[in-house]
């Protein structure tokens, strides 16, 4: 961790009593004026603040802060278990019953009936439902006057008591006339709004649903077996290194490495994978998935925050926290929002008066100026799409780093693919092993098996893999290097020792190595057939021992992709450090122009290709690659887009992380973030469509309190519908299913 990093800290804070966007803006704005904070982010529809300060702030700071500014503040620890749903939701629903019923009475005479209450029995309705069920609105009105803010309580307290109040002055002006009387309408405005409230919140609690369904997957206990047998202790208890065992049908407790035991494993709910993966002895199991058949024994390597589950919870509640660039706007309207609405309001008042209106008239039509405008579904219209875009893309496989990423990923124009690993299978078998004249074949390969067994790379397992089936001799190799890009070179103990090498063909071109020209024009062939070539070298000389072909298999999925990409007016090219031949093959079996493709790229060169598409492209341009090898090239793109699977997850490594080594879901993000940012403008358009249609009609008598209260109301409620039916999207059929374990090969065995 670097000093800066050591220095710094991110809080997180339930924030209570926050009604729309002026709410938020109101926050944002006192906690950025606390010395030593660096960037604020308030969420309406998360109801969290989160605050990137220095480390010497105090969280007692920042909820003093919050508090002074009138609203309630909840410092949110990371260990702690997911909150519970609020217990509040009932009992919010019995209160807008409540007022439903003490409000009927009041406006049946509105539909031509003969009942009508006494004015007094009105009074006292109306005053129950102003002033108890809407006390809440007074509340919140007043922590706005005291922070000297406006906000959603203010305009209602204001227009529902200008109403009652109204009401309660013709009473005595006008004793025995119930005509001037409008109880009703202050009565009907609390319970349509604190209606729309309640819909409001159980449509937001649905945006959070991939959390809350990741949250579940924590199992609470787990048996692990030590020298004293099995037993069955708390999560929090196991520590890595522990063996634990899982049972037919149980959830896996923790991250860890398969040791004994065979079995599938459903990680549906965290790769997306809709297929059961086979696991045996070495293989990866991931907390939270779902053991099947077999009785399995894991040795743990990850806990608690550490594990892959953990780390996607915090990326996506990441992504849901932070702000889209286009919520700026929506920030900046926010702020004169509520002043500009009360002014609206006044000149409403005194236009209707200087035009010779009655007094009432003039009041109501400013009463339904301030109802109409409230500014919840500008709040709510980006933080609600981007929960719901976010939460589907997880439930996908797809993982989104922030709300930047998901918003510019709707520009992608161009992605750049690496081959191995990402478009290929990324296991590849050794398709021919030839060596020169006078060096002895077996002898060579124990050689080849000997440098290759210090790397972790594919093409050194295939090696090390073949030496094994071809029972070559053991050779013992030490000083191993590699050399980015080109290759590895160990010494090899074999009467006496010997410095070999392993590399490219440009590495054997950089070298200048001797190679027999027979060997050379077999390699040409066998690169021409769409195989990788790498040279076995002996770096006395330097001279070529033996060519190794490879040959690896292209993902089932991988065409239906780029077809897809193409059908998003998205370009595919290619990017990768074999040779032009296994390239050029590999494009011609996806369908990418020769002209997109780039081959025998080094890892910095690839970060130079993608520089050159930038400048190239009228969009933004994306990288996907394993997030390792292709970091460089990664960090250049607009957006990086890292391959991985299982607890290989390289999830800080790029904007967008792919669960499964699914090349389809590359479409399926750039098609997520397209809906999404569709929704956010949708909702935005809504949003203001309302107040700008709404506030003219209220301006000039043309919309009743009631029904402006009603159009308030269900704005907000709109607003979260519309991004809910993100929750609705699905992958093309066959991407969600497709099992990278098998596919079509790029190469026969030479």
């Amino acid at each position: 961790m670097s000093s800066a990093e050591a220095s710094s800290k991110t809080a997180e804070f339930a924030v209570g009593g926050m009604t729309c966007a002026s709410c938020v803006a109101r926050v944002e704005k006192v906690l950025t004026r606390v010395p030593g904070v660096e960037r604020v982010s308030v969420n309406l529809a998360t109801e969290k603040a989160t605050v990137h300060a220095s480390a010497t702030v105090s969280d007692e700071q920042l909820v003093a802060a919050i508090t002074k500014a009138g609203y309630e503040a909840t410092p949110i620890r990371p260990e702690a278990p997911p909150a519970a749903p609020s217990p509040t939701r009932n009992g919010e629903l019995a209160a807008v019953i409540v007022s439903a019923l003490i409000t009927l009475p009041l406006v049946l005479p509105m539909f031509g009936t003969a009942f009508e209450l006494n004015m007094w029995v009105q009074l006292a309705f109306a005053s129950v439902v102003q002033f108890v069920l809407g006390a809440r609105f007074y509340v919140g009105a007043w922590h706005a006057v005291r922070a000297k803010a406006g906000n959603m309580d203010l305009l209602v307290a204001l227009g529902t008591s200008a109403a009652w109040g109204l009401s309660v002055y013709q009473m005595f002006a006008h004793p025995g006339d119930a005509m001037h009387l409008y109880f009703e309408a202050s009565a009907v405005v609390i319970t349509l709004v604190r209606f729309g409230k309640w819909l409001e919140a159980n449509a937001k609690r649905q945006t959070t649903d991939a959390i809350r369904a990741l949250n579940a997957l924590r199992p609470e206990r787990a048996r692990v077996r030590d020298a004293s047998g099995e037993r069955e202790i708390a999560l929090a208890e196991v520590r890595i290194g522990d063996v634990a065992i899982v049972r037919p049908g149980e959830r896996v407790p923790v991250d860890g490495i398969v040791r004994e035991g065979r079995t599938h494993i459903d990680e549906s709910l965290i790769t997306g994978e809709s297929l059961p993966v086979a696991k045996e002895p070495g293989a990866r199991a991931t907390a939270g998935s779902i053991n099947g058949e077999g009785v399995i024994a894991i040795e743990t390597t990850a806990i608690g925050a550490e594990t892959t589950l953990a780390r996607i919870i915090r990326l996506v509640e990441s992504a849901q926290a932070e702000k889209a660039p286009i919520q700026r706007l929506v920030d900046r309207v926010s702020a004169v929002f509520v002043p500009a609405i009360l002014a609206i309001a006044l000149v409403t008042l005194t236009g209707w008066l200087v035009h010779g209106a009655h007094a009432e008239t003039a009041l109501l039509n400013a009463v339904a100026v301030l109802v109409i405008a409230c500014p919840c579904a500008l709040g709510l219209a980006t933080p609600t799409a981007i929960m719901a875009g976010t939460g589907v893309a997880a439930r996908h496989g797809v993982l989104i780093k922030d709300a930047e990423a998901l918003e510019r990923a709707h520009r992608i124009k161009v992605v750049a693919f690496d081959k191995t690993g990402t478009l290929t299978v990324g296991r590849p078998t050794v398709t021919a092993f030839e060596t020169a004249p006078g060096v002895d074949r077996t002898q060579a390969l124990g050689f080849a098996a000997a440098v290759q067994r210090t790397s972790d790379h594919p093409l050194a397992r295939a090696v090390v893999a073949a030496a094994d089936a071809a029972r070559a001799p053991h050779f013992e190799a030490s000083e191993a290097r590699a050399a980015a890009g080109r290759g590895v070179e160990a010494s090899v103990a074999s009467d006496g020792v010997t410095k070999l090498a392993i590399g490219s063909s440009r590495w054997l071109d950089e070298l200048n190595a001797d190679v027999p020209q027979a060997l050379a024009a077999r390699a040409r062939e066998l690169e021409a057939q769409g195989n990788t070539v790498s040279w076995l070298i002996a770096m006395d000389g330097p001279r070529a021992l033996a060519l190794i072909a490879f040959g690896d298999t292209i993902k089932p999925t991988a065409r239906a992709a780029v077809e897809r990409l193409a059908s998003l007016g998205v370009r595919s090219v290619l990017v990768t450090g074999d040779n032009a031949g296994s390239a050029a093959s590999v494009a011609a079996a996806l369908g990418i122009a020769p002209e997109d493709v780039h081959a025998q790229v080094l890892p910095d060169d690839k970060a130079r290709v993608i520089a050159q598409l930038k400048t190239t492209t009228d969009g933004v341009v994306a990288m996907a690659g394993d997030g390792i090898n292709d970091a460089p090239a990664l960090a250049a793109a607009d957006i990086g887009i890292a391959m991985a699977s299982g607890t290989d997850v390289a999830i800080e490594a790029a904007g967008i992380t792919l669960m499964r080594g699914d090349p389809a879901l590359v479409a399926d993000a750039i098609d997520i973030s397209r809906r999404t940012y569709r929704k956010i403008q949708q909702n935005l358009f809504w949003a203001f469509v309302y107040n700008l249609i709404g506030i003219p009609l209220a301006a000039f008598g043309l919309l009743d309190p009631m029904f402006a209260g009603a159009a308030m109301a269900f704005s907000s409620v709109s607003v979260v519908t519309n991004a809910l039916l993100l929750r609705t999207w699905h992958a093309q059929a066959g991407s969600a299913a497709a099992d990278d374990r098998a596919g079509s090969p790029i190469t026969r065995p030479a």
